[in-house]
């Protein structure tokens, strides 16, 4: 049995179903894969809880549910106020986690290759403004840095494009990538006011508080530009077009559905060059999805045409990839 320990940053709500995930099916990864997962710290932005023996997840879960951070956690734990890169240098783990929204993690995710740990993360900006640097860290340093949650959250789009696909040339992707827009146009759609949409995904927990990330296009700019960076090779989220749907209201919308066409926020990613935009497209077209479904159309040279379609958004969902990448990355490393 290889037991491997990991080194979980950030315990908001995707951290937290990631621990879940742990607990719940560990028994049945050790089974399946011969790997023991064991998480020696958990970190939220208040403080690192750090046992080299193993943190017992179960009870980060309920000491982050009930008293709402890790800091107040001080019975049998030593609690650190650690940066994010001291804590990759100084705790012990094969795997580190990233499940933050820290912009600047790729200095510490850099840090913690230089360390020797693999690299698990969900963290959309520091691939989509440093992936050269960072791959090059990787490969220097032969170890796995798996990011599959960052596109599409658990559907597998870039296992496809990074592991499957190799004897294939991508000419082009097409995709929706947002879940957020996707939901938002859905609703205008069916008659909505745009603000009305807005709030109704805000209250289902769709859309965050501060929606502008997802309104503007960002979000689906940063997968857009990860996406292009594993097919065609690096580019930076700064070079690309990106256009939001603040501009859309149900009278775009009814026109477009009149028209036997819809809506919605497509990104373009062809070599060198990455467009995000509101686009109209047939209602038969993959790409006409509704709810919070992402979906991409991949053009290759060998395979033609190839669709892929899943959930984009969703804590279980993200959790999925996560995992995933873990197990692989355990699957990896020799030790």
């Amino acid at each position: 049995m290889k037991e491997v320990r990991l080194s979980i940053f950030g315990f908001g709500n995707v951290g937290k179903a990631v621990a879940r995930v742990i607990l719940e099916k560990g028994k049945a990864f050790e089974e399946q894969y011969g790997i023991r997962l064991k998480a020696v710290s958990v970190s939220d932005s208040s403080a690192t809880v750090w046992l080299p023996e193993g943190v017992d997840l179960e009870e980060a879960l309920n000491i982050k549910e009930h008293l709402g951070r890790l800091s107040e956690w001080k019975n049998d734990y030593e609690v650190y106020d650690l940066t994010p890169k001291e804590a990759v240098r100084e705790v012990e783990a094969e795997v580190v986690i990233d499940v933050t929204n820290d912009k600047n993690a790729w200095e510490w995710h850099v840090e913690a290759l230089k360390a020797g740990r693999a690299v698990v993360t969900s963290n959309k900006p520091p691939l989509a403004f440093h992936y050269s640097e960072i791959m090059e860290e990787a490969q220097r340093r032969n170890l796995p840095y798996l990011f599959e949650a960052t596109v599409m959250a658990g559907t597998p789009i870039v296992g496809l494009l990074r592991e499957n696909l190799l004897g294939d040339h991508v000419h082009r992707i097409d995709a929706v990538l947002n879940g957020t827009t996707t939901y938002i146009l859905t609703r205008m759609e069916e008659g909505e006011s745009f603000e009305d949409a807005l709030r109704e995904a805000q209250g289902l927990g769709i859309a965050e508080r501060d929606p502008s990330g997802d309104i503007l296009g960002i979000d689906a700019g940063y997968k857009a530009t990860i996406l292009h960076c594993i097919s065609f090779g690096p580019i930076t989220f700064d070079e690309i077009h990106v256009e939001g749907i603040a501009g859309m209201g149900p009278k775009n919308m009814m026109q477009a559905k009149r028209e036997g066409e819809t809506i919605r926020l497509v990104a373009t990613i062809e070599e060198d060059q990455v467009r995000v935009r509101p686009k109209r497209i047939p209602q038969s077209s993959p790409l006409a999805v509704s709810s919070t479904q992402n979906a991409a159309l991949i053009k290759t040279d060998l395979l033609g045409e190839l669709v892929i379609k899943g959930a984009g958004a969703g804590l279980k969902e993200t959790a999925s990839g996560v995992v995933s990448d873990i197990i692989k990355a355990s699957m990896e490393l020799r030790f």
